[in-house]
């Protein structure tokens, strides 16, 4: 497996990917919000950034730790 072998051993890539998924769902909803402002994606801008802040969280749980 080389390089990646350990990389796939972080208790933290689950929540790390989640991550990167959750961010560029905001980017894409700035987007359309950008073309055209309504209060629908604005609420889904909000749900998504207290879903990093969720994330964040678990970063700094020690329940992840014991799931890797």
């Amino acid at each position: 497996m080389g390089n990646n072998e350990g990389f796939h051993k972080d208790p933290f890539l689950s929540t790390v990917r989640t991550i990167g998924r959750v961010s560029q769902i905001i980017t894409e909803l700035r987007a359309e919000y950008e073309r055209r402002p309504n209060p629908a994606t604005l609420a889904q801008i909000r749900y998504r950034i207290r879903e990093l802040a969720e994330l964040e969280r678990q970063l700094d749980s020690d329940d992840i730790l014991a799931t890797g």
